[in-house]
């Protein structure tokens, strides 16, 4: 199973070095998965002498009430307390990292298209676990150790999932001259990534804008080039993220059909071993039978 338990979502963000070491730092070059230490601390005072063992260095966060991510991962444990296979939870341990630290960026700001993203990629990744009701408790407890609300997640999600398919290649991309609940959504989005308020960027954005574009029909290459234009959303990122998004679910089917062949060999296994143990059980019925007549 140790080629199972490889597979990691680490492919979906490069690691650069960091001025506090004790930083994990987990960002591509446009900022994606990663938050910046900078937007953690703030220096609020130093006293340096000639000896660099002498400098002191005084940090704060910036941010109040930020949970560590180590708090973070106890939560999901606490809730979600029944072992998870190996190739579903090292991946899930995985995601909670990165999305803790998307979560507490400063800039950080709730949105449906960030929620289906995750529930996009959550879904995938899922699919063939052993029982559909461990899924669903699994999503609520990692959502929830965000302290966020899954129940939003999946409403939101829904929500964008029921617009796209009422629209076309053309309608997906004129949300801005039209009213209604959705397109309000997005021009809010348009407006903060264009510079109106706050908004973070990520790869779980860039998958909910890809589900939208396939639920649409909106097949053709021009059509994500008009609406990440009309969202203020710089194409390249996507682009380079939907081609992380591809590469992901292809190492996926690849690990589950792993996963399959292992469990196929193990029942396999067991049933071998059970043969010989149902011939000894008959072999002693009939000599049991064949005792009690004399």
């Amino acid at each position: 199973m140790a080629a199972l338990s490889s597979l990691s979502f680490s492919a979906m963000n490069s690691q650069r070095k960091s001025t506090l070491p004790s930083t994990r730092y987990l960002a591509s070059n446009s900022d994606i998965f990663g938050i910046r230490t900078d937007s953690l601390y703030h220096c609020v005072g130093v006293r340096a002498s000639n000896s660099s063992s002498n400098m002191v260095i005084q940090c704060m966060s910036s941010v109040t009430d930020v949970p560590s991510v180590s708090e973070t991962k106890l939560n999901f444990l606490k809730a979600y307390k029944r072992p998870i296979p190996s190739i579903y939870n090292n991946v899930l341990q995985e995601l909670i990292v990165q999305q803790h630290l998307m979560r507490y960026k400063t800039s950080y700001r709730y949105d449906p298209v960030f929620a289906l993203g995750f529930v996009t990629i959550y879904d995938k990744f899922m699919e063939g676990y052993s029982s559909e009701e461990d899924r669903d408790t699994i999503f609520k407890a990692y959502i929830n150790a965000l302290k966020e609300d899954p129940e939003q997640y999946r409403i939101d999600a829904q929500k964008l999932e029921e617009w796209a398919r009422a629209q076309n290649s053309s309608s997906l991309v004129e949300f801005s001259s039209k009213e209604g609940e959705v397109e309000g959504i997005l021009k809010d989005i348009a407006e903060r990534a264009g510079g109106k308020g706050e908004f973070s960027y990520s790869r779980f954005f860039a998958v909910g804008l890809f589900r939208l574009l396939e639920l649409a029909n909106a097949t053709e290459p021009t059509i994500l080039d008009k609406l990440c234009a009309a969202l203020n959303i710089n194409k390249k990122s996507v682009d380079r993220d939907l081609d992380v998004y591809r590469m992901l679910l292809s190492k996926l089917v690849q690990a589950k059909e792993l996963l399959r062949e292992y469990i196929d060999r193990e029942k396999k296994k067991s049933e071998e071993r059970a043969e010989p143990q149902k011939a000894n059980g008959a072999i002693s019925k009939c000599l049991g039978q064949q005792l009690s007549v004399l």
